[in-house]
């Protein structure tokens, strides 16, 4: 049984200003560079909360909030709510809109099947963000999960929501609309609560902060005076339904920093799969991929020369992936590079986030990378879509880390949820 709940969500106030000038992406979207823009944007841009420059940022966030708070820029609510958030966005050259539930939902272990990961998490960013929970004692961000809608009962809830007065709108720097209904009707949210109760859940976005959560949940709990409404039994979350014709997942390539692409390495390579050359451009590497779809295709492109690939139907190649890719049951491309590709080829060993291996998500940021010299060689993958995502989440198979990318981010600096030891839901 899935527990969501409204809560008394603290928020920004006209004395902050325009919400274009607060909104920012989420924390680990956020480059150096991106962080000083948003610095510039306003004194009160929530990056100076969720990633502050400061050196001692997790005390820099809290005396933030604090003085905030006291100064009038943020304020908590004094009804519980629950709200309907919606993205109106261009990909492609078309328009998408996709609608969720921004609620508290009560947290659970993996084990208890209630909620899934879908994709192995890194140790550092969970100890990151436990610090800051710690800290702060807010939910600054939301998770993003999905969940199965068949009868679409909750999509119909979203699309009357979504015919009233909205109390939030605004454009950020993707271009991507946001809107914000904020529902307190007492009935209709039990109405909600009681479908949401029979359905399971799938992590798409934020699996290192909900395991952080959990972490915060078990040291609250072990200094005791908790009961099961305590607020830190729950994460701020994003919930969308399957069925949602917005919900689009992008790939995202993977960039290695010190591996070459050597003669040797190519032979290898046309062991396990059909290679050929292409133009080492945007619109030739895209082209390719979309064009092999469903047959493990990928893109290399190393700069001045780039290669389309596809693994070879032959009994030898899957005899050998068969017995050297990991468990999962489906053979997925981000799972063959891993495993076959980085581990058995390049012989990458262990890969550290920003060390060694870079996630982007556009085809033109990991040509540039490259083109710079951030990074040497680029992998280039097709998305998975969000419903296989969800069916193999529940099959309690896990993708590699980074593997999907659902766009776009819902952006932060719209809710906040307090999860201190007095607040209760």
């Amino acid at each position: 049984m899935v527990d969501i709940r409204p809560f008394k969500a603290i928020r920004y106030t006209q004395k902050a200003g325009d919400a274009e000038n607060l909104i920012t992406q989420p924390y680990d979207k956020i480059d150096p560079e991106m962080q000083k823009a948003y610095y510039a944007k306003s004194s009160y841009n929530y990056c100076r909360l969720i990633l502050p420059l400061e050196e001692n940022k997790y005390q820099v966030a809290k005396a933030r909030i604090t003085e905030w708070l006291k100064e009038g820029v943020l304020a908590k609510e004094t009804q519980p709510s629950i709200f309907v958030s919606r993205q109106e966005f261009m990909l492609d050259g078309k328009k998408y809109s996709r609608t969720g539930i921004i609620a508290a939902l009560r947290l659970y272990l993996y084990s208890e099947n209630e909620v899934f990961p879908h994709e192995a998490t890194y140790k550092a960013p969970k100890v990151d963000r436990l610090n800051m929970l710690r800290t702060v004692q807010k939910d600054l961000e939301p998770v993003f999960l999905i969940y199965q809608d068949p009868e679409k009962k909750t999509l119909a809830f979203l699309e009357e929501t979504a015919k009233t007065v909205p109390d939030v709108q605004v454009t950020d720097s993707l271009q991507v609309k946001h809107t914000v209904w904020v529902v307190t009707d007492p009935d209709k949210i039990r109405k909600l609560q009681s479908v949401l109760s029979t359905k399971t859940v799938v992590i798409t976005d934020g699996h290192h902060r909900y395991e952080s959560a959990l972490a915060y949940r078990d040291e609250m709990r072990s200094k005791g005076n908790w009961t099961e409404d305590s607020a830190f039994n729950f994460q701020m979350s994003y919930l969308v339904p399957v069925q949602e014709e917005g919900l689009l997942v992008l790939p995202t390539h993977r960039l290695l920093k010190d591996y070459k692409l050597t003669d040797d390495l190519l032979q290898v390579f046309k062991f396990f799969f059909e290679v050929q050359e292409v133009a080492p451009t945007v619109d030739a590497l895209e082209y390719f991929l979309k064009n092999h779809v469903d047959e493990h295709a990928f893109c290399i492109y190393v700069g001045s020369k780039a290669y389309g690939l596809i693994l070879k139907h032959d009994k030898a190649v899957y005899d050998f992936v068969n017995a050297n890719v990991s468990k999962e049951t489906k053979i997925f491309d981000v799972v063959i590079l891993r495993d076959i590709v980085f581990k058995f080829i390049l012989k990458t060993g262990e890969l550290n986030i920003d060390d060694n291996i870079l996630y982007v998500r556009w085809t033109q940021a990991a040509v540039e990378k490259v083109n710079l010299g951030e990074a040497s060689i680029a992998f280039l993958v097709n998305p998975i879509n969000a419903k296989t995502v969800a069916e193999i989440a529940q099959q309690h198979e896990l993708l590699p880390e980074k593997s999907t990318d659902f766009y776009p981010k819902l952006v932060s600096g719209l809710l906040m949820m307090d999860i201190s030891a007095s607040e209760k839901l």
